[in-house]
């Protein structure tokens, strides 16, 4: 604990510094400055506030053990005060794993904006349909949260299914929620198609990445090959007739971007570069050197059956995510966007395997 009381020292007087920096008129008079030191005095407020509360907790504890180890109690009040001093060292315990928590390393990503793209795995038809449910899924999700979603490329079946779908996520911290969603997800239920009544299994691959801006990753004009080409699917004679749709080759690495989502060239290309630049800092930041879709490829694997990372049981009514092992059941709910239950469960699961790191690292 010596360790995080002097890392709070230093939390506290950069807390109280910004503090006055933040009533001087010099700052108000500066936007940018202000906006940034409120910025940093938001993030430390909770911080020093749980020190503050454990602080306190600590000098209870104390004063009910020194009143223990002062003159002879009568049986009745000793029990009382002992009683008194098992529930303050609870606090204390609970308060400091509040304090590591909000002190453990943020995700640089967090407050990000996302790029998802969704595509069906193995399972042909179905596969694709499963797909258009889990766009639907994280549609109403991302509305639920009060973010805008924008689609900047999709591809869909004759049967309504989709073969693969990219959107944008705009909003604060989407990011720190839907970074969860990566991999591959898996459905078990009787498709439509099925005239035998036999359950199928099938899958669709989601990959989230942080959004990334010129600033965050600069593409250089010499490294791109852009083709333009006519849209395929429905949308109309314009769509059929102009060569407004655009591929976007990145040389380096050979990653391939397709945007056909719009009618103009230039949006398609605005859209295009967009998801490139993305790809290309997720791939940078996991410091995976593949040549295509390094990152992507290991947030979704092949698409396999077997390398699931929450399946949706239809007959059973049920979600289970399996890396925590969780269990959810009213599976329409679920596919209806309401998805806080389980993400709010592997936030909980990541800050608790990031605090038992902590602690074991140092109890060395």
């Amino acid at each position: 604990m010596s360790k995080l009381f002097s890392q709070m020292d230093a939390v506290c007087h950069r807390f109280e510094e910004l503090s006055v920096r933040l009533n001087q008129p010099e700052t108000a008079a500066d936007p940018a400055l202000f906006r940034r030191l409120m910025q940093e005095y938001h993030e430390a407020e909770p911080v020093v506030q749980a020190y503050q509360a454990l602080t306190t907790a600590q000098d209870h504890l104390a004063q009910a053990k020194a009143l223990l180890e002062g003159e002879t109690l009568d049986p009745d009040f000793k029990e009382m005060v002992q009683q008194e001093i098992s529930e303050k060292s609870q606090d204390v315990e609970k308060l400091e794993n509040s304090l590591k928590i909000l002190l453990l390393p943020k995700d640089v990503n967090d407050g990000k904006s996302v790029i998802v793209e969704i595509r069906g795995g193995a399972g042909g038809e179905e596969a694709a349909l499963f797909a258009h449910s889990l766009m639907r899924m994280y549609t109403m999700y991302v509305q639920s949260r009060g973010w805008e979603l924008e689609v900047l490329n999709l591809n869909e079946t004759e049967l309504g299914g989709v073969k693969e779908a990219i959107f944008a996520v705009n909003g604060a911290g989407a990011y720190n929620r839907l970074k969860y969603e990566s991999g591959v997800h898996r459905v078990q239920r009787v498709p439509e198609t099925e005239t035998q009544g036999r359950i199928h299994t099938s899958t669709a691959t989601v990959a989230v990445m942080p959004q990334a801006e010129e600033v965050d990753f600069a593409l250089d004009p010499k490294d791109l090959r852009i083709d333009t080409f006519r849209s395929s699917g429905a949308g109309g004679q314009h769509i059929n007739k102009t060569s407004s749709a655009i591929r976007v080759t990145h040389l380096p690495t050979g990653m391939v971007v397709e945007c056909q989502n719009e009618r103009s060239q230039f949006q398609n290309k605005d859209k295009a570069l967009e998801i490139l630049r993305s790809r290309l800092l997720a791939q940078k930041q996991k410091e995976q050197q593949d040549a295509i879709n390094a990152d992507r490829q290991g947030q979704v694997g092949t698409g396999d059956r077997s390398e699931k990372i929450r399946t949706y049981n239809f007959p059973q009514d049920r979600c289970t995510d399996h890396r925590i092992g969780l269990t959810v059941h009213n599976l329409d709910k679920i596919l209806d966007g309401n998805l806080d239950e389980i993400i709010d469960a592997l936030a909980t699961h990541e800050q608790a395997e990031k605090l038992r790191q902590l602690n074991t690292q140092s109890d060395k």
